[in-house]
């Protein structure tokens, strides 16, 4: 089985990726009985052979949970980075990262997340309930890994949910990535480095205000998402100085699994984008502020851009590019059933409904694209749309239909979410009534997934600039807001499509636009120079 799992090309890559290794390090196995252990033994077997720094061995230790949990070692000490299961499919490259990040790797983090997550003195156990199939689970792991290799105080469990029913049973965990912090529920679904922080903010100890040693610059960019990226590169080739203020890169995108609408690209993943995109602007000289929440703006002839860690960002301009985020439906029975059968990612939280029935709610091209795809997994996929006729492309449109198990019902607005009332707390049907007729129906279901599209994420703006009823920031054909100094682009604003190559273009034109202002600023100041 482990040759499955790791081919004699894998053992080759990884050779060449633990060239780079600078000290010892050990994975170590809990004694006992579990069907999957030897399948696990030859699994981590055959990794420790890619190079002479690394080892395996066992050990009795009450400190793993299962015959199927390890750890990392350095050096004869614990890392805190704990695998319980064989971290194989998506999580591969979870145990591969860590391995190498153990080993002297780069964290990628700044010095500033570094203090933040070092500053944490409180003891704490993180415990990362996965699916081998999630392709966000991953990012999450990752994510707090880096605080148990930085903070001795703190220690990370992935837990594969497919191999410990029983636990899921008892956590009531019915999608993933769902994390617990010393036993209590801490996230559900993915979060990034920077909520990650914002959360565990009042257990470290904040940064001075105005401790950002970065000079004033010509334009921050707020947001890492195609369009964000996009306005960052436009502006640096203006020769602008030009700071990126980010959760992370990638955005909303990173999350996305096949892309086959980027023109001159047939296909791509969100995450090879994201690595794309990322290169593309290391090319440029812009300073990057990753992991960092936004908490307000001041506008003013030097913008005052006001982060959650205590910095302040100063800019002669400013573009927002913060993208959207997953529309909730607003009923009753949502929010009380968030992980116990509502779900927003198809791909995280499909495996959970192998052969059971699931809804759909939506019916544009995320909501059909998702119900293709859990069709594939699921007993009986129903499609609830609120139009009379689908907003799919007709392509998607075509291939549901000739799908066996999809049921696409439109006309219909959806009015609550039951749960049943005697055990488990878990979904049991959606009420959804024909907009036409009044009639009211109780379909029995599994799992409701939500596909409504996107709300921007645009919170923390206030009243500082002109928004829509939605949330939107309004802008004109030239990305231009209602404070001339402030830009926007992307999903976040009153753009009709919202599409990754038109949030690029928009990007781009924000970038332009702000150029334009600050060389107009620039032509007025010179003027005025010569005048007196």
């Amino acid at each position: 089985m482990a040759e499955q799992l790791i081919t004699p090309e894998l053992i080759k890559q990884l050779e060449g990726h633990m060239a780079g290794l600078n000290r010892g390090i050990s994975l170590v196995l809990k004694r006992g009985e579990h069907p999957k252990r030897q399948e696990l033994v030859d699994f981590l077997k055959a990794i420790s052979e890619t190079s002479s720094l690394l080892s395996f061995y066992e050990t009795d230790s009450d400190a793993l949970r299962s015959p199927i949990s390890f750890f990392l070692e350095a050096e004869g000490k614990d890392t805190g980075v704990v695998f319980s299961g064989i971290p194989s499919g998506h999580e591969f490259t979870s145990l591969i990262l860590a391995i190498l990040q153990v080993g002297g790797g780069d964290l990628k983090l700044d010095q500033t997340t570094t203090e933040s997550i070092t500053k944490i003195s409180d003891e704490m156990k993180f415990e990362i309930f996965v699916s081998l199939d999630c392709h966000n689970c991953p990012d999450v792991v990752q994510s707090l890994n880096k605080l148990s290799l930085l903070n001795p105080n703190i220690s990370t469990e992935m837990i594969d949910g497919g191999l410990f029913q029983d636990l899921v049973k008892e956590r009531d965990v019915q999608g993933v990535p769902v994390v617990f912090l010393n036993g209590e529920l801490f996230s559900s679904g993915r979060v990034n480095m920077a909520k990650i922080l914002s959360s565990l903010a009042p257990f470290s100890e904040p940064l001075s205000k105005n401790e950002s040693s970065l000079q004033v610059q010509d334009i921050a960019v707020v947001g890492g998402g195609p369009a964000g990226i996009s306005a960052s590169i436009y502006a640096a080739r203006k020769g602008f100085d030009v700071v990126m203020i980010a959760e992370e890169l990638g955005g909303q995108v990173a999350e996305t699994v096949g892309i086959e609408n980027l023109i001159s690209v047939k296909y791509t993943t969100g995450k090879n984008l994201t690595v794309a995109l990322r290169e593309h602007l290391n090319d440029y000289k812009v300073t990057t502020k990753e992991n960092r929440t936004v908490e307000k703006i001041e506008s003013g002839k030097i913008n005052e851009i006001h982060l959650s860690n205590g910095e302040v960002i100063k800019a002669r301009s400013v573009i927002v590019a913060t993208g959207a985020k997953w529309r909730e439906l607003g009923v009753p029975g949502e929010k009380e059933n968030k992980g116990s059968g509502v779900a927003y990612c198809p791909h995280c939280d499909g495996p959970f409904y192998k052969d059971k029935k699931v809804v759909v709610v939506g019916g544009g091209n995320s909501g059909i694209e998702a119900a293709i795809d859990l069709s594939k997994i699921a007993k009986e996929v129903k499609v609830l749309e609120f139009l009379k006729d689908l907003k799919a492309d007709q392509l998607l449109v075509e291939r549901a239909q000739s799908a066996e198990n999809i049921q696409i019902v439109t006309n219909v607005a959806t009015d609550r979410i039951e749960s049943i009332e005697s055990k488990d707390g878990k979904v049991s049907a959606i009420v959804y009534k024909n907009r036409e007729t009044g009639e009211e129906t109780a379909h029995k279901t599994d799992g409701i997934f939500i596909q409504i599209g996107l709300e921007p994420n645009s919170a923390f703006l206030g009243d500082e600039i002109s928004r829509n009823k939605h949330g939107e920031i309004i802008v004109d054909a030239n990305c231009k807001t209602s404070k001339p100094s402030i830009f926007a682009c992307g999903d976040v604003t009153t753009v009709t499509y919202k599409q990754i190559i038109v949030a690029m273009g928009q990007g781009a034109t924000a970038a332009l636009s702000a150029s334009e202002h600050l060389m107009m600023i620039q032509d007025a100041v010179e003027i005025e120079q010569v005048a007196v």
